[in-house]
């Protein structure tokens, strides 16, 4: 399959099991009955938001690690020119 390709849409494919702890249930459950929706409306919502974020914290932390090891790398190679 290449990119232009669409995938092709698998009777279940769409479909995802993660186990998580009571407390995370209970307070997804707490939110679908205040706000009178369905459990499974919540926990689409909290993916909708948070993978956005999860998006731009994983970038940051790259962009991070990646910054420091430049710094490292300079620090270390004025350490060596020090030495000389």
């Amino acid at each position: 399959m290449t990119a232009e390709e669409p995938a092709e849409k698998t009777r279940g494919q769409h479909c995802l099991s993660v186990f998580i702890s009571y407390e995370m249930k209970d307070q997804l459950k707490t939110l679908a009955e205040k706000y009178d929706r369905t459990t499974a409306d919540m926990v689409r919502a909290v993916l909708k938001i948070g993978i956005p974020m999860m998006a731009g914290q994983s970038q940051a932390e790259e962009i991070m690690v990646t910054e420091y090891i430049k710094l490292f790398r300079k620090l270390r190679q004025v350490r060596s020119l020090k030495e000389i």
